[in-house]
């Protein structure tokens, strides 16, 4: 427990001003080798990690947790060498800070340069995956941004063993622990703190978990906030489609993992297509899915369950896939416009004036065409991990990599010019 928790949410903001101007001056070699000595002291430190897991995940069972949350809690030595390879990918991308966005030169002489700088100190609020302290820590650290981290109560455990090997790396590279702080209370009243932005040391808030997390940020967050919403993603199979192959994306884009914002919660298939359902019921079911359609979805496979209008504006986030027949392609952009969250959309065809038209039209942050929903994910776009999914339109959009988490500044390179 803390018995001041203003005093120690203030004293965070404190530490992570003064690490952000530290990080800010700091050598691109010495924020790469931080994040190398972050990835050997998280495989260094497996046992322990996996030891902290094993206590949140008895206590998720107990509290009744999805299976699908609790998939996202688990960490396996699969998944901590995932970690800590994330963390590597991560290290080996180009710096972002000091790149030039462009430059040029003024009929007076002077040349301008736009270049890229920190953002200063963010403050990550996020729910279940303790794999998001890793990719937080190090994004944050590649970009010269201080951070501090308030994980979710049910992966405590997980998360404390995972940011204690982060700051051992920092300071084996010679960097302020207070780089990367975790918040180490589960009182609610800490995001309160970072939502007030904790006497104006925190320059970004972002939210990474359930709409009520989000809602409660966008609500109450007097900083900026970066927003991840719910996938409530669709995947529309064209009258065009290639069968086998909208049946193997399919599988993939539902099944791979299903309590990731990646997977797709919404199959709409056209009208045209619909032959097809039974084989893709099928391929479903046999890996476990439910299915839940409508009415018409339901006339052709027996087997599938009615949907409600509620289903179609829920992200299962399990092993549940909503139906819908639409009769062509405007019918399919209908559905995703009123029912979609903005966030990842994908269209099957072969057609590509279909495909331009579905890439086009579709306001989502990622669309894809030909391609399973489950791409969306920043180390499958070369961002090395990314610190969550942003579906608004303003500063960043799509998976946020470490160049996403700076701002510019402008420098001016003159020879004694004067203005008139």
């Amino acid at each position: 427990m803390i018995d001041n928790l203003e005093k120690y949410m203030k004293d965070l903001g404190n530490n992570a001003r003064t690490a952000a101007n530290a990080l800010r001056l700091a050598s691109r070699k010495t924020r790469t080798n931080a994040i190398l000595a972050m990835a050997a002291q998280v495989r260094k430190a497996a046992p322990d990690i996996l030891a902290a897991n094993s206590k949140d995940m008895a206590a998720g069972a107990d509290k009744g947790l999805t299976p699908a949350m609790l998939d996202r809690l688990k960490l396996s030595d699969e998944r901590i060498e995932g970690i800590a390879q994330g963390l590597e990918a991560v290290a080996a991308l180009p710096d972002p800070i000091g790149a030039e966005d462009e430059r040029w030169t003024r009929p007076n002489g002077l040349t301008i340069a736009k270049v890229r700088t920190p953002l200063g100190v963010i403050g990550m609020i996020y729910e279940s995956r303790p794999n998001v302290t890793a990719d937080a820590a190090s994004l944050c650290i590649k970009s010269a941004n201080a951070c501090i981290l308030r994980g979710g109560s049910e992966a405590l455990h997980s998360n404390v063993a995972l940011h204690t090997a982060i700051i051992k790396g920092l300071e084996s590279a010679g960097l302020p622990q207070t780089c990367v702080q975790y918040v180490g209370t589960t009182d609610r009243d800490a995001v309160g703190h970072m939502l007030g932005g904790l006497d104006g040391n925190i320059d970004l808030i972002i939210p990474r978990g359930g709409k009520g997390l989000v809602g409660r940020v966008q609500k109450d967050a007097r900083v900026p906030v970066l927003a991840h919403l719910e996938g409530r993603n669709h995947t529309y199979i064209h009258g065009d489609a290639d069968p086998d192959m909208a049946r193997d994306v399919l599988v993939n884009a539902k099944m791979r993992r299903t309590g990731i914002c990646g997977s797709t919660e919404t199959l709409l298939l056209d009208k045209a297509a619909a032959d097809i359902l039974p084989m893709l019921a099928q391929a479903l079911t046999d890996t476990g899915c439910e299915l839940r359609g409508d009415a018409q979805a339901c006339a052709i496979v027996d087997t599938i369950n009615l949907a409600s209008e509620t289903d179609f504006m829920t992200e299962h986030l399990d092993a549940i896939l909503n139906i819908k027949i639409v009769d062509g392609l405007d019918a399919a952009l209908s559905h995703i416009d009123q029912y979609g969250s903005n966030h990842t959309d994908a269209i099957l065809t072969e057609n590509a004036d279909a495909a331009r038209e579905f890439l086009a039209k579709v306001d989502s942050a990622i669309v894809m065409h030909n391609a399973s929903t489950q791409f969306a994910d920043g180390g499958e776009f070369g961002f090395g991990a990314e610190i969550g999914i942003a579906t608004g339109r303003l500063h960043a959009r799509g998976p946020v990599g470490a160049q996403h988490l700076t701002s510019y500044k402008y420098q001016v390179l003159g020879t004694g010019q004067t203005r008139p």
